[in-house]
């Protein structure tokens, strides 16, 4: 990444042109040029063939970017997701165990930190939990993604944390119903059929419109670039909204807990 970025770098100021000339005329962000000449974030196969083009280098970069392994392509880190979610134009989150990051309270997210094992000092629960509510902006922001979100009931059942947390985090829900270009559906128990029993995942599509997924497990996590892989994922998704109630019904069931509790 490191090396690739070097030469964009190289490339950029040999053409004579700043970071944001070369952004405004490959239409993306400025910070998107500079994150990859610094080697923090990877140059995609769709960029790389733009910026050929538009410094006549003659397809050099689309070739170093198709012989770099994948785990170079694409790093499995999740610090290169939180980068990509902040610029999402589009979001759709499948989860079966917990609530989903931008969904959480603070109160949840301590919750959630607590139970790790093994356990985080209070320093680092303060830190993640920091970290997490930070994220929230991005359903807030100026333009904010389209967010769809396929979450199980099992999740909405459990009380992490406690009965106040609980409704406190029912209530969260509920409300976050209420932004808008979020969807909220909610996978009840006791189905037949299951589009999502390989585990949880995130789909997103990044401002050049490339298409990625993201999967964590118990001690890793991977970010999907092959069109094969997120075509798979996809398909998944949309399965899941058709066996997911439907938004009113998912809100009914939200009042219907808080009305339990």
């Amino acid at each position: 990444m490191k090396l690739v970025g070097k030469l964009v770098g190289l490339f950029r100021v040999t053409a004579d042109l700043t970071q944001a000339q070369l952004a405004d005329r490959a239409a993306v962000q400025v910070e998107t040029i500079a994150s990859i000449e610094q080697g923090r974030r990877a140059l995609l196969p769709d960029l790389a063939r733009r910026l050929d083009a538009l410094l006549d280098t003659k397809g050099a970069l689309e070739t170093a970017v198709d012989n770099m392994p994948e785990v170079d392509l694409i790093p499995a880190w999740a610090e290169q997701y939180m980068d990509l979610e902040r610029e999402a134009l589009a979001l759709s989150w499948f989860e079966n165990q917990v609530l989903p990051g931008l969904l959480q309270t603070e109160s949840y997210a301590r919750a959630v930190f607590r139970t790790d094992v093994p356990a985080l000092n209070d320093e680092e629960v303060d830190r993640r939990a920091s970290a997490r509510m930070g994220r929230l902006e991005i359903l807030h922001q100026q333009e904010p993604p389209t967010a769809s979100f396929v979450i199980s009931e099992a999740i909405l059942r459990d009380r992490l944390g406690g009965n106040d947390v609980y409704a406190d985090t029912l209530r969260h829900v509920r409300d976050c119903t209420e932004i808008p270009g979020v969807t909220i559906q909610i996978m009840p128990l006791g189905r037949c059929t299951h589009a999502g029993l390989s585990g949880p995942f995130i789909l997103l599509e990044t401002p050049e419109h490339q298409r990625l997924a993201y999967t964590e497990t118990q001690r890793g996590s991977q970010l999907i670039s092959a069109p094969d892989d997120v075509s798979i994922l996809e398909r998944k998704y949309a399965m899941l909204r058709t066996q997911a109630l439907n938004t009113e019904e998912s809100r009914g069931l939200l009042e219907r807990l808080l009305g339990e509790r």
